[in-house]
């Protein structure tokens, strides 16, 4: 049963963080006059790659789940995971100002 409500609690933070940074992206990008409808979804990979590692990093150890394989990601790849990830969001304005 910890694990159906671990599993659940993992859909409703995405959803909800995967939603709402998305918007803020698109509003923040609208701002400053830049389209990315073409190449939104770059944006969206980074803002997943960024829900993983906090959710690796932070948020399963306040979860239901108590089993194995709970640990936070090495140093080295929650680094180059989060440079990556900034670097996908930052990506659609540079795309879209090269059109």
């Amino acid at each position: 049963m910890r694990v159906i409500l671990e599993l659940l609690r993992i859909i409703i933070i995405v959803v909800l963080l995967w939603g709402f940074s998305g918007y803020l992206i698109r509003k923040i990008y609208s701002e400053i006059d830049i389209n990315i409808d073409k190449h939104g979804w770059i944006a969206m990979l980074g803002i997943y790659i960024l829900i993983f590692v906090l959710y690796r990093n932070k948020m399963q150890f306040s979860g239901w789940y108590k089993g194995q394989g709970r640990e936070k990601l090495p140093r080295g790849a929650t680094q180059l995971l989060l440079s990556g990830s900034i670097l996908l969001i930052l990506l659609p304005a540079f795309l879209s100002l090269l059109n």
